[in-house]
């Protein structure tokens, strides 16, 4: 099993070194990769250094499956590259996602989507994923008519920029200025680029690939996402109206029982989800769960996970997982 990682020596290019191998990825030979400027730097993987190679050195030596976190463009021009000489991209950038004939895959929903043609697998944006994996017991129950999510995001979902500044802030330095505005001790309710229609490219990203990922145009959601001074994991407030009423202690055994999910719910000795405690974990983290008195069939929850493991890099290895199970390497 020969793997690459594009973007290596990035942050979730690490974190994806790191989750092949705590998961214990049958790698055989792995392919560091990223741009010009770093070919010859060493990573470290299972005990052992490897030297990072530039994308044409990888494509020519054929890997089995290519786990791409390095921007939109570099996997625009190219994963189709990879793909053509056999290679499973499996692509953290926004460049697929929404392509009609790209999967966009999170395993606990929609992993049954895949074939063995699909050469170029798009994983989904950070904050779309962890909602949609406590979305889809409840959609497959209950019917989701609506959803209305405001985020919590960390300044890990920026990459190293977003910490950087928030860090430089923290030690009383002046930063290199890569938000709008100050973060520490602020919240930025500003994400991704605005579009003409006054939402962010964050907020449209997450109504339009919830129902891709959920295959069913008629949930409706509305999204306002934000920044806030926190690493270790993003958080969601989520509203979700139903077709169908539900029974509160049904519905949490539901999500107890679902893949993936773990649920702590117990507020009145003050356990609920956070990002402290999401940090480095593979789970969505859900509880806060009530049903909403201003409105039927409506449940009211919170859902933390970690941005750079489940939001990405897990994520992406279970795809791979999903595709070694499936014997087509």
């Amino acid at each position: 099993m020969k793997v690459a990682v594009v973007g290596a020596t990035g942050l979730v290019g690490s974190t994806m070194l790191r989750t092949l191998e705590e998961r214990n990825f049958p790698v055989t030979e792995l392919i560091p990769v990223a741009s010009e400027r770093s070919k010859g730097k060493m990573v470290s993987f299972k005990g052992k250094e490897y030297a990072v190679v530039t994308l044409q050195e990888a494509v020519d030596m054929r890997p089995d499956i290519a786990l791409f976190s390095a921007g939109g463009s570099t996997s625009l021009e190219w994963a189709e590259a990879f793909a053509a000489v056999g290679t499973y991209v499996i692509d953290n950038s926004s460049a697929w996602r929404m392509h009609p004939e790209k999967k966009l895959v999170v395993p606990e929903v929609n992993a049954g989507t895949l074939n063995k043609e699909d050469k170029v697998i798009a994983n989904p944006n950070c904050s779309t994923i962890q909602m949609v994996v406590v979305l889809k017991p409840l959609h497959d129950k209950y019917k989701i008519k609506r959803v209305v999510v405001s985020t919590y995001q960390s300044v890990t979902g920026s990459g190293q920029k977003g910490v950087d500044h928030l860090l430089s802030e923290r030690n009383n330095e002046t930063p290199k200025q890569f938000y709008p505005h100050t973060i520490d001790l602020n919240v930025l309710p500003h994400i991704d680029v605005f579009q003409d229609n006054g939402y962010t490219k964050e907020e449209m990203k997450m109504i339009q690939e919830t129902q891709k990922i959920m295959g069913d145009d008629s949930i409706r959601v509305s999204a306002t996402t934000v920044r806030v001074p926190v690493m270790g994991g993003h958080s969601e407030s989520v509203n979700i109206e139903f077709e169908h009423d539900f029974d509160l202690n049904e519905l949490r055994a539901l999500l107890e029982n679902a893949p993936g999910i773990i649920v702590q719910d117990d507020p009145k000795n003050n356990i609920y989800p956070m990002p402290l405690h999401a940090f480095g974990k593979d789970e969505v983290f859900v509880g806060r769960l009530r049903k909403d008195f201003s409105q039927d069939k409506t449940l009211n929850c919170w859902i933390v996970a970690d941005n750079l493991r489940k939001g990405a890099a897990t994520n992406a290895v279970q795809i791979a997982e999903y595709i070694a199970a499936q014997k087509w390497i």
